[in-house]
């Protein structure tokens, strides 16, 4: 596996990336002045625009939210994904190869677009055959499970032309090599060469967190079709289904805003819940719920705090019940409390919404039952408890369940609630419940215990982290001496060139009376006193304490009132040389202290003083004449 991405490539992705382009595909950007634009915040919900972007200094702030950071900052809150994962992604964009510490390269990003093109020109194929003749049965199969045309639309459903190589044609006509379809998991090979992997099918598209389709699930149709009843891409180098969840594309923005999944089972059920109002439900793709996919999901969740819920629905067969206990036994992974959703009378959402109505779907979700409550009850299941050797074997199987439940201050609730299950003595059951501390929370019972180090709960510490408001440079306070200090930094970050170098060793030297600007000052001070005296927003951003990080990256995309160039030059340059200006003021006034306060008899302290005057008010007078 290859290594730290080195942080030469890190810089040269950064500054070959427009940060405008990128977030312009989620945000709709207006100019808010001269290199400057302004947009509604896609982290919040806001009527009027508080979202500021400055592609010259490639940061980003919602002066609403508080949410900053630069161009890798939006990618991993927008697309969740991990920092690595969105160099990758910019530098697969930009087709720049990147090099890794210990020698290794990145993936091959040109031979990974390539696949991701197949993948999304055979989407787009499947599509337009669903309104084939031949996909009556792919139509009337929608039809029949409550989704009409426009339903098929949103989510892309397709249809796969019984034909040998109908899809391998089409795309080879587009330049597609064999090769690439191959790699891609879009064809097979045989005795009689290539041929399609997906023939007579209804075909659903499997799409990455980003919204770019990865791979295809397939639904059988044919009696003659003796394949499986769903076949999927085989693994590919862009297609994992360990890591890949159906839906997650279009639920995302709404899981981060509620701190809500819900996991079914299929396509279907994932169609059917978002038709019916629940648009946070995902699926796996052909693969049970396993840590990668919990690994995806809490970055979409935010799953830190421990405030967010993860409902899981299942089948109520014996296979969805079993289903139920394999997720129980990663629930330990999730900070966010699990939740157990199944239908009385076992339908899965589709058939329920079929049967029943959307109303019947939201029902099912919001009388969700508690995970712990729900293993409970069907452990309790498997023993008579008309009996007493039962009910002390119900005891043992359960009491480690509760004594490991992970909020301390549920135990004791749900040690009531198992002595009421099982008709006995609170104390007795209590002291089982005591007796069985020290066991593997969150285990399903006869399963091994996790390894010590896995992946688990982030610590409690962390959910004060997670609420605090970040610091705002708008509550800072609104005298002019501090509204001056603020507007020199804005213009010393934001246009160091058109400030000039003198300008900004000068202010640098100036005193703050804000202790938070005073930091900031600091870190410009670094930055051009260094080897490489470069102004960058990036540098400052690294040689101040971290809960100074914010303040730069806001000051980095203040917006400035001028209209054009000339203006902006004219305003940037006059309040830095303000700041100075009232640097030397502040000097002539300790000056003329220092003369007051001398004796009459050192006369050459005196002309020293004096010279000392002369020179700051030639000094003012060059400064305001520039």
């Amino acid at each position: 596996m290859a290594g730290r991405i080195r942080q030469s490539d890190v810089d040269e992705v950064k500054a070959r990336t427009n940060i405008a382009d990128i977030i312009g595909d989620h945000v709709s950007l207006k100019s808010a002045g001269v290199g400057s634009l302004k947009g509604l915040c896609p982290f919040h919900d806001e009527r009027s625009p508080s979202f500021n972007v400055r592609p010259g200094v490639g940061y980003y702030h919602c002066f609403g939210c508080g949410e900053s950071g630069d161009v890798y900052t939006f990618m991993q809150r927008m697309d969740h994904v991990s920092f690595t994962e969105a160099v990758e992604r910019l530098a697969g964009r930009i087709g720049f190869e990147l090099h890794y510490e210990d020698g290794g390269q990145a993936p091959d990003h040109g031979n990974r677009a390539r696949l991701l093109a197949a993948n999304q020109a055979a989407a787009e194929f499947f599509v337009e055959k669903l309104g084939a003749p031949e996909a009556e049965i792919g139509r009337r199969f929608l039809g029949e499970r409550g989704f009409d045309a426009e339903a098929a639309r949103r989510f892309g459903v397709g249809f796969a032309p019984k034909s040998w190589d109908a899809l391998t044609n089409h795309l080879k006509a587009k330049g597609y090599s064999a090769e690439e379809l191959s790699a891609a998991g879009l064809v097979s090979q045989g005795d009689r060469g290539v041929y399609d992997r997906f023939r007579g099918r209804l075909v659903w598209p499997i799409r990455d967190v980003t919204g770019q389709t990865v791979g295809f699930g397939a639904r059988r149709l044919l009696d003659d079709d003796k394949g499986p009843k769903y076949l999927n891409t085989p693994e590919t180098a862009v297609y994992h289904k360990s890591q890949v969840l159906y839906g997650l594309d279009l639920a995302k923005r709404d899981i981060s805003k509620t701190h809500r999944v819900v996991v079914v089972e299929g396509y279907t059920d994932v169609m059917a819940c978002h038709l019916a109002g629940v648009t946070t439900a995902i699926a796996t793709c052909g693969t049970a719920f396993g840590v990668d996919h919990i690994k995806v999901l809490r970055r979409v969740l935010g799953d830190s705090s421990g405030v967010g819920e993860v409902v899981f629905t299942f089948d109520g067969d014996a296979a969805g019940q079993q289903a139920a206990m394999r997720a129980f036994a990663e629930e330990q992974r999730f900070a966010a409390q699990t939740f157990v959703a199944v239908a009385p009378d076992g339908l899965d959402p589709c058939d329920l919404r079929l049967a029943r109505g959307d109303g019947a779907v939201r029902t099912l979700v919001e009388t969700k039952v508690p995970m712990f409550e729900f293993v409970i009850r069907h452990t309790l299941n498997r023993y008579d408890l008309e009996t007493v050797e039962g009910r002390v074997g119900a005891l043992r199987a359960a009491a480690p369940i509760v004594a490991e439940i992970r909020d301390a201050s549920l135990r004791p609730g749900y040690t009531r609630e198992l002595a009421r299950m099982l008709g006995m003595e609170l104390a007795e059951v209590t002291r089982a419940v005591r007796g069985a501390g020290g066991g593997s929370r969150g285990r399903a019972p006869g399963t091994a215990p996790q390894p010590r180090g896995e992946a688990s709960a982030p610590p409690a510490s962390n959910a004060g982290e997670a609420t605090e408001r970040p610091f705002s440079i708008a509550t800072l306070p609104n005298d002019p001496s501090t509204r001056l200090e603020r507007d020199a930094l804005q213009a010393m970050l934001q246009f160091p060139d058109r400030v000039g170098d003198e300008l900004l060793r000068h202010a640098v030297d100036s005193r703050f009376g804000d202790a938070t600007l005073a930091v900031v000052r600091d870190g410009v001070a670094a930055v051009l006193g260094s080897t490489d005296p470069r102004l960058r927003v990036d540098r400052v951003v690294a040689e101040v304490p971290a809960p100074f990080a914010g303040v730069v990256q806001q000051l980095a995309v203040l917006p400035v009132p001028q209209r054009n160039d000339t203006e902006l030059e004219a305003w940037a340059r006059g309040v830095v040389s303000s700041l100075i200006d009232r640097e030397l003021l502040r000097q002539k006034s300790e000056l003329l202290g220092r003369l007051q306060r001398l004796s009459t008899g050192d006369q050459a302290t005196f002309s020293a003083l004096q010279r000392a005057l002369v020179e700051l008010e030639q000094e003012r007078r060059a400064l305001r004449a520039d």
